[in-house]
């Protein structure tokens, strides 16, 4: 902080800027416990969630892989196609003022085999596997993005709440209280002088 002259006007606008940088403290507190809450809320969900996706993606790759040792790349391109087009309709909203977002509406990603149109004497069971596997998965995908992207937006919004609060009470409060006692200390100096100095006028008239 820049030093300032110790003047009663000075003194508070001190005082009062370390009224509001106490409140402020207190209400940055209050947001860090709740988006710790919010943290906290989130953590079982996602890590089963994510236990879930790990599993259906140890589950997915050995029917592909056995799909592409029986049609090869070019042969399981020719089955995938026409490709598939996924419309996903998303809607933001506000959580202590962070911007999130969730997916309103989004279509049934595993299909049934005669969904899929593809003749299954061609497809064969390793294809229509792997098929359904990846499409559990990409389904289980989906359903947690939201939740990992709002997970990490409040870790940021922690991280950068908890800085904000160290920068109030490590550096701008402790500064402030040193400005407004130190010229509180200046301004009762002054006034002793002065007093001591009206008495000595006085005495001086007097005798």
């Amino acid at each position: 902080m820049e030093r300032t002259s110790p003047t009663r006007m000075n003194l508070l606008r001190a005082a009062r800027r370390l009224g509001q940088v106490t409140r402020g403290v207190g209400l940055l507190r209050r947001k860090r416990e709740a988006l710790v809450t919010e943290l906290f809320k989130l953590a079982r969900p996602a890590a089963d969630a994510r236990a879930l996706i790990a599993d259906a993606g140890l589950r997915a790759y050995p029917p592909l892989l056995a799909a592409l040792s029986l049609h090869g790349r070019a042969g399981l391109r020719a089955l995938a196609w026409p490709e598939r087009l996924l419309q996903v309709e998303v809607e933001g909203g506000s959580l202590w003022g962070i911007a999130v977002s969730r997916i309103a509406a989004r279509p049934a990603l595993v299909r049934t085999l005669a969904a899929r149109g593809t003749t299954p004497g061609l497809t064969g069971p390793a294809a229509a596997a792997a098929a359904s596997a990846f499409e559990r998965l990409a389904d289980l995908l989906l359903e947690a993005a939201p939740r990992e992207m709002l997970i990490r937006r409040l870790g940021e919004a922690l991280a950068q709440t908890s800085r904000q609060v160290n920068t109030l009470e490590r550096r701008l409060a402790p500064a402030l209280r040193s400005a407004v006692t130190d010229m509180r200390r200046t301004l009762d100096e002054r006034e002793r002088e002065e007093r001591l100095r009206l008495k000595r006028m006085k005495s001086s008239r007097t005798s």
